[in-house]
């Protein structure tokens, strides 16, 4: 006979429409029940519309029926909000002093390089006005979803990505909103958005140190942050407004990444510091913690994020940061 741990696996194979993730791994399976042949499953129902969840009512049914000792499989469906469903280990912002420094960027590398490593990811996109992830992704198109909830879109690797620019007509359309409807929709995308079951969450946060930034540092239940910079003198000084945030919030600063750090000649792999010498050990020391990676200006890069194939990109600056990200988040914050 079938056990419920044995039915639980049999779910994680079965897929939501429009999610493309699985009920277990959306933790939508909400009770299961065995008594002898009788099999009871209880699965919640945000962010289900009616067609899916008849579809999946059919498709459990015929899973779990096929499973042995089960004659007969019930489905009910109970209410729940994503807010109460989620189960997020580590959320994890990724922010800047100023604009144009490649924050949006670090967030899609790292969530890429923690994806191959068998993470289930998602990135929550807090840039409203500016948003960049869908795109250097190459997801368009609105997310499914019902009045209950939203699905994020997922991206080839598995990533789950929530941003305005997925609910927007057109995605070059201007979002012209002041600071409380910006910090409002912010706080909607962390709790009615059914991100599941994840390991990390990454939040792209807009540059500086106002309303939004703010929102999510006083909302979402942030592990740290990450500092991104580019080695000019004005951006190491603005980077630092950034710091003095997050340790007035009381936020661990994970680690900093410098982009933009070198460019490498390609017939001799000399290094050239574009925008001056290298602020990357100032600003660890500054902020109390690790230098992640030195990311240089790497023309293939640029062309896979305007393609929206960021997923394709491979180096060993990526690897590093991937590693050196995981490394960080396991030692203890001082």
């Amino acid at each position: 006979m079938a056990t419920e741990e044995q039915i639980r696996e049999s779910l994680d194979g079965v897929l939501v429409p429009g999610a493309m993730r699985s009920l277990v791994k959306l933790n939508l399976v909400s009770n299961i029940a065995v008594s002898g042949t009788k099999t009871s499953i209880s699965i919640a129902t945000a962010a289900l519309n009616p067609q899916a969840q008849d579809w999946l009512k059919s498709k459990v049914g015929d899973v779990v029926g096929e499973m042995p000792g089960i004659e007969d499989v019930e489905v009910n469906f109970v209410e729940a909000s994503p807010r109460e469903l989620n189960e997020v280990d580590k959320v994890i912002a990724i922010m800047s002093g100023k604009g144009g420094v490649g924050k949006s960027l670090v967030t899609g590398l790292i969530g890429i390089s923690l994806a191959r490593q068998g993470y289930e990811v998602g990135i929550l996109d807090a840039d409203i006005t500016g948003p960049s992830i869908p795109r250097m992704f190459g997801i368009s198109g609105r997310p499914a979803g019902s009045e209950t909830g939203i699905i994020p879109a997922l991206s080839k690797l598995g990533i789950e990505i929530m941003s305005i620019n997925l609910l927007l007509p057109h995605e070059d359309d201007a979002v012209i909103w002041r600071g409380p409807l910006i910090g409002k929709t912010i706080t909607q995308f962390w709790e009615d958005v059914l991100w599941g079951k994840l390991d990390y969450l990454l939040v792209d946060l807009p540059p500086g140190t106002a309303d939004a930034p703010l929102t999510v540092m006083q909302t979402l239940p942030l592990s740290g942050v990450v500092i991104t910079f580019t080695p000019q003198d004005l951006a190491a000084m603005v980077v630092r407004k950034a710091l003095q945030m997050a340790q007035k919030m009381n936020i661990p600063i994970k680690g900093v990444v410098e982009n933009m750090s070198y460019f490498s000649l390609p017939d001799s792999g000399k290094r050239i510091e574009i925008f001056g010498s290298s602020k990357g050990q100032d600003m660890a020391k500054a902020a109390g913690a690790p230098l992640l990676a030195q990311l240089p200006i790497d023309p293939q890069l640029a062309q896979l994020c305007d393609e929206g194939n960021i997923e394709r990109y491979d180096s060993d600056e990526l690897k590093k940061l991937g590693d050196a990200f995981l490394k960080a988040m396991s030692a203890k914050s001082k």
